[in-house]
């Protein structure tokens, strides 16, 4: 189309932006990231828990603070406490990363983190991988619930057309590759994922039909 492109990262609180690439990132960089904060706009990668400050690599809450958040919820003050904290960031609820150069990418959900054995999870970092499977068409990852762990692995495969695969293949693919932690109990082969009525991806109810899957099939959740 002759033009570049770049990405701008926030929400409707954040009217609606945070971060954004710019014209003279390179092709990478607009590619796979959210790019630098607006100029007077403060972006921060904070715990989730501590909201602590994270140096950069390290993964949290996408957070910032400036003039371009919104006011409050109208006449919901609980809900606004509830995303801005006593210090002014606004909580995205967003994971992502900041690297060395100061952009950002976003990794997932807060809401999505698999917790196995109190290790904290990203089901994008599983699916990113698998996908690299060559008869795989999409995949999703959640987490199914684990009276031993908290919550177990589980991949949600579609397959490309004449395109076979079995459990044991796709644990096979991340031996070596992910950490061990990381590798799916389970794997599902389904031709659908249940979706919303805008098109997206209902992982709560992934977790149902993984838990109905493996009691159909006799298998025990440990």
């Amino acid at each position: 189309m002759n033009c570049k492109l770049i990405s701008v990262y926030g929400m409707t609180e954040t009217s609606p932006g945070m971060t954004v690439s710019r014209l003279t990132d390179s092709d990478e960089v607009r590619a796979t990231t959210v790019g630098r904060p607006f100029p007077h706009v403060d972006v921060k990668i904070l715990d989730p828990e501590t909201h602590r400050e994270l140096p950069a690599g390290t993964p949290g809450e996408i957070c910032c603070k400036g003039y371009n958040l919104m006011k409050g919820y109208y006449k919901n003050p609980e809900a606004t406490a509830q995303i801005i904290d006593e210090n002014g960031y606004l909580h995205s609820g967003d994971l992502g990363v900041k690297d060395e150069n100061g952009n950002y990418r976003i990794t997932g959900r807060i809401k999505d983190l698999i917790i196995r054995g109190g290790e904290n999870i990203s089901p994008r970092e599983i699916e990113d991988y698998l996908f690299t499977m060559p008869q795989i068409k999409e995949v999703e990852v959640a987490g199914i619930p684990s009276p031993k762990y908290g919550e177990q692995i589980g991949a949600f495969i579609t397959l490309k057309e004449g395109e076979t695969l079995t459990p044991e293949e796709v644990q096979l693919y991340c031996r070596g590759q992910i950490a061990r932690y990381k590798i799916p109990k389970y794997v599902f082969f389904v031709e659908e994922f249940p979706m919303t009525a805008s098109g997206k991806i209902q992982k709560y109810k992934l977790q149902d039909l993984g838990v109905r899957l493996l009691r159909q099939a006799g298998i025990e959740i440990v």
